[in-house]
């Protein structure tokens, strides 16, 4: 399995910021020691190029934020601060998502380390958020003839509000946010399918929610390909989640939603979205499991193709 990494394109941040920048390092330092992915393969993912990033975000946006023009409400709204280190990793983190789609067309299934970054819209970006990896991985594979129809499968605790603006009322994708509904962001943008869970809810519940939500899915199909943001933050302990999922209930969710691709018969990339709990372990972790569920179930997705 192909595995894309950005780790190493770091951000320098000030002292106390709340982003667990570093849980990125340590996840592909457990994954290259872990015997679990000996025959996978890692890779510095290239960055996206301006003229993908303009297939989603408009040509003031882009130019603001590689020039370095950004507002400073506009670098509040993102939550970093802006650096030449911001740019180049946020093309990379883009370019990681687009990587791992093409690989999982050819290869059934690949991961991206980074990536999830669903709050950025077509003119802002938003919550940790720069560029909407998602949604230009879709429209440059679209525009490379390589997929016609594609699914978005968001299980980040946060609505993914970006992903929705950009690909609204299109026929091409589908959108399925499950998310808190009291949580950020405070306005949301409907997706396709969006599904507010209360705070606190645990395992069972949420994972009757997922099948369900993947059975609406399914009825809207066929994709060629689904995009899976399997966000940290509905543990348990996550300082910005609400919700009270276990390390178990989120490894079966993980389970649940690559045996749907399976079923589908579906090509599937797979992103890392958010994490934010108390114990930056905690979420290496969750991100760590994920990688692996990916992983042992690669030669099955690959079998389909």
């Amino acid at each position: 399995m192909r595995i894309y990494y950005t780790d190493h394109f770091a951000l320098p941040l000030p002292a106390g910021h709340r982003f667990p920048m570093d849980k990125y390092r340590r996840l592909r330092q457990r994954i290259v020691s872990s015997d679990d992915h000996k025959h996978d393969a890692l890779i510095v993912p290239p960055a996206a190029t301006d003229q993908q990033l303009l297939l989603c975000h408009s040509s003031r946006y882009v130019s603001a934020v590689i020039r370095g023009t950004l507002t400073d409400a506009e670098i509040r709204r993102i939550g970093f601060p802006w650096s030449l280190q911001m740019v180049e990793r946020s093309r990379r983190s883009t370019g990681a998502t687009m990587a791992a789609c093409r690989a999982a067309i050819t290869d059934g299934i690949a991961v991206s380390l980074a990536g999830g970054t669903h709050h950025a819209m077509s003119d802002a970006g938003e919550g940790y958020c720069v560029f909407n990896d998602a949604a230009v991985a879709i429209r440059s594979l679209q525009l490379e003839g390589l997929i016609g129809r594609a699914c978005v499968i968001d299980l980040d605790v946060h609505q993914g509000n970006g992903t929705a603006q950009i690909l609204a009322d299109d026929s091409t994708t589908f959108t399925l946010s499950i998310h808190g509904v009291k949580n950020f962001p405070l306005r949301k943008t409907p997706s396709d399918l969006d599904v507010a869970l209360e705070d606190g809810t645990a395992d069972e519940p949420y994972l009757q929610a997922l099948d369900e939500s993947l059975q609406c899915v399914a009825e809207n199909s066929p994709f060629d390909l689904a995009i899976y943001i399997a966000g940290a933050d509905p543990f348990a302990d996550d300082r910005l989640g609400r919700l009270a999922l276990t390390k178990d209930g989120l490894q079966e969710r993980d389970r649940r939603v690559i045996k749907w691709c399976q079923d589908q018969r579906l090509p599937l990339a797979i992103t890392m979205g958010g994490g934010y709990a108390h114990r930056v372990n905690d979420i290496v972790d969750i991100h760590v499991s994920t990688v692996r569920m990916a992983s042992k179930n690669r030669h099955a997705l690959q079998l389909l193709l």
